[in-house]
C-alpha cells in the first residue's frame, strides 16, 4: 500500500492505496472528476524526492506527494 498525499489547493484527504508504479497513481487519480484536470500541471515526489517518470516503482509503505503549481511574488 502507498499513500498520496495532496498538497496545496487540491484540498484532498490523503488516500491510500495499491500501486506498483507512478503510472498505477496516474491511472487511479484519472477516474476521478475532481483531481484529473491538475494531474498535467503537477510536481510528484516519491518519499520527498521528485521525480517525472510515470515508470518509478512504488515499494509499500511509500509516499507519494502531489505538489500542484504555485505562484506568487
Amino acid at each position: 500500500m502507498i499513500t498520496i498525499e495532496f498538497l496545496g489547493p487540491i484540498a484532498q484527504e490523503d488516500i491510500t492505496i495499491e500501486a506498483n508504479s507512478l503510472q498505477d497513481v496516474a491511472d487511479f487519480l484519472q477516474k476521478d472528476p475532481k483531481l484529473s484536470p491538475w494531474l498535467d500541471s503537477l510536481a510528484i515526489a516519491i518519499n520527498d524526492k521528485l521525480t517525472d517518470s510515470l515508470d518509478a516503482p512504488l515499494n509499500d509503505g511509500d509516499r507519494v506527494s502531489l505538489l500542484p503549481p504555485v505562484c506568487g511574488g
